[in-house]
Order: C-alpha cells, then sequence, then structure tokens
C-alpha cells in the first residue's frame, strides 16, 4: 500500500520497496545579515523557511563572536531553533499499527510538529600564517514527531524469520504481507566534537577535520574528511577528496517485528539508523575566469556497507540480504560569481 494508503504498488523480493510514483517539491528561502559589534566582536542573525508538499520548515538562528590575541585568536557561540510541521499524504501513522487496505485510513493521526534546538560553541586558532585550527562542539535536542511516516517493518514468524502473509479480501485491495509502521521515541539530544586543521604548503592546501557524534539513542559515529588542493598553474586547480564515515545502529534498530507477541516500544528498520560505513573518493577540478567567477566540476564515488549483528536475525533472515548494499556516483558543475 502507498504512503496515502489510496494505492499500492509492488517491491520484488530482496528489493528496497519503495514507490516509484513518489515526487516532491521543495520551495525554501533563507537570509543572514552579518553587522560588526565594535572592533572585536560581531554577529550574524538569520531566518529560513522552506515548503513542500507533506513538510513545512521555519528556523531562526544567530551567532556571536569575539577576537582575542591580535585577532589570532576567535571565540564564538551560537543557536539555532527550527519549527517543523510534517503532513504526510494521508496523514501520519500511529506507530507499530499494521499497514491497511487502500482507502482505509483509521490508523491515521493526522499532521505532526516536530522543535529542533541547537548550540554550538567554538574556538578558531591562527598556529602559524600558514597553519589553521578550528575546535567545535555542538548540542542538539530533537522533541516531537521523530518518526519516518514513510517508514515501515515486516512482521515475520518467530521461527523462520520470514514476513507473515495477509490475504486482503474479495474486491480489496492492500498488502499481500503484514507490515507495521515505524516507532521512534519523541526526543533525541546528539553532542557532536568537531576538530579541523588548514595547512598552506606553497599554493597547495591541506583540509582535514574529524568528527564525533554520540546519542541518546545509542548512535555513535566517527567523520574523516580530507581534501588536498593542488594548483595547476595560476587559474587551475586539482583537489583530491576522501571522506569515511561509520556508525553504530540504534538501540531500537531492528530488521522486523515477530508477529504474535507483545509490540517493542520503538522500532525501526530504517538503515540509517543501522550500523554502517560508507567511503566517499573523487576529485574536483576548478578554474578561475578572467572576469574573477570561477567554475568547477567534480566527479565522486559513494560506497556503502551495512551490518546486522546475528542475535538480531531470526531463521532464514541469516541467508537474506536485510541492509542492502548502495553505490553511487556523483557529478556536480558550479559556477560561482
Amino acid at each position: 500500500t502507498s504512503p496515502s494508503g489510496n494505492a499500492a504498488y509492488t517491491t520484488p523480493a530482496s528489493a528496497i520497496p519503495l514507490d516509484d510514483t513518489f515526487l516532491d517539491t521543495r520551495v525554501a528561502i533563507s537570509a543572514s545579515w552579518e553587522q560588526p559589534l565594535g572592533r572585536l566582536y560581531k554577529i550574524n542573525v538569520g531566518a529560513s523557511a522552506s515548503d513542500e508538499y507533506d513538510y513545512f520548515h521555519l528556523g531562526a538562528n544567530a551567532k556571536i563572536s569575539r577576537d582575542f590575541d591580535r585577532r589570532n585568536t576567535t571565540v564564538s557561540a551560537g543557536f539555532a531553533f527550527s519549527l517543523d510541521t510534517i503532513d504526510p499524504v494521508g496523514g501520519a501513522p500511529t506507530p507499530l499499527t499494521r499497514m491497511l487496505n487502500v482507502g482505509d485510513i483509521n490508523n491515521r493521526i493526522g499532521e505532526q510538529d516536530k522543535d529542533i534546538v541547537d548550540l554550538v560553541i567554538g574556538v578558531t586558532q591562527v598556529v602559524r600564517r600558514n597553519f589553521v585550527v578550528q575546535a567545535n562542539y555542538s548540542y542538539s535536542d530533537s522533541s516531537g514527531y521523530l518518526n519516518d511516516p514513510y517508514k515501515f517493518l515486516s512482521v515475520v514468524d518467530g521461527s523462520t524469520g520470514d514476513t507473515v502473509t495477509r490475504t486482503p479480501g474479495p474486491g480489496v485491495i492492500g498488502p499481500s504481507h503484514e507490515f507495521a509502521f515505524e516507532s521512534r521515541p519523541d526526543e533525541r539530544v546528539k553532542h557532536s566534537f568537531y576538530g579541523q586543521a588548514k595547512y598552506y604548503m606553497g599554493g597547495k592546501i591541506l583540509d582535514a577535520s574529524y568528527r564525533y557524534m554520540t546519542d541518546d539513542w545509542d548512535i555513535d559515529s566517527h567523520t574523516v574528511d580530507a581534501r588536498y588542493r593542488w594548483p595547476l598553474g595560476d587559474t587551475r586547480y586539482l583537489e583530491p577528496h576522501f571522506r569515511f564515515y561509520t556508525q553504530s545502529a540504534a538501540e531500537f534498530y531492528q530488521v522486523g517485528v515477530i508477529d504474535g507477541v507483545p509490540l517493542p516500544q520503538y522500532a525501526s528498520s530504517d538503515y540509517r539508523l543501522g550500523e554502517f560505513d560508507a567511503i566517499t573518493a573523487g576529485v574536483k577540478y576548478g578554474w578561475k575566469l578572467d572576469n574573477g567567477h570561477e567554475m568547477s566540476a567534480r566527479l565522486e564515488f559513494y560506497q556503502q556497507r551495512g551490518s546486522i549483528p546475528g542475535n538480531r536475525l531470526i531463521g532464514n533472515q541469516t541467508g537474506t540480504v536485510q541492509h542492502p548494499d548502495l553505490d553511487a556516483i556523483i557529478f556536480q558543475f558550479s559556477y560561482k560569481f
């Protein structure tokens, strides 16, 4: 059954159950204003809004910074706040209820709200004329409806691990197997620690960073990112890029819920909450034009590999792909003026 509950589609076995008729349009606007406050202080304020068919966002942010040590040290603090409204097609489903037949929306609870508060403090230090380092700590608190209304889990047999079948009934269109909509906690607190270093070496620039994130959903992640800009004459450059990301699974991540046993309070099979590693590698080629504008082309390869501990699998699930691999090629062309 489609997210709206008004249609049905078929997905082959071992394939990601995506509705290929889904289409969305997003309109976004943002504005910011920066103003020096005396000789050493600077303030920046901004606002943003975006609208989609099923999602509305309204946000505001502010940041203040102060220079020390003859402007070689900058300390900053900022916050951001957003109010989001989620209005899924057909209404948000009641968590962990079964997917119903086409046209039956008795398990829908209408639009939902989500609030996000972000705080960040940081310091930037000029170590030498050609060496700059930065360190940040950020805190994020999300509350409200944190589910993905379009994500669901298979309802499986407790012995075989196979998805339980169902029969919609004569003249009725509906799912041929049992599925339950996901359920996530209504609050998430994240702590992030970030460090970055930039080193200039006779025209070449090495830019490397590391981020560690931990949250109260038991997800821990590590991100390493490195870029090396290599000049090709006065107007052109080549910039190789490498990024490695790894994360642990949320405490409530599971591939399905077992039929006939009490439901857990929270459960999700969203691969973004599972354990996986991801690598991005590629190169960017850029050149400056006579008018001061810049063009660039970027080609990168993305590879994601997930894993699920054996104690989270049941019966036949151990012999099937539960966390599909993801490979992507990214090409981007940019023009700056």
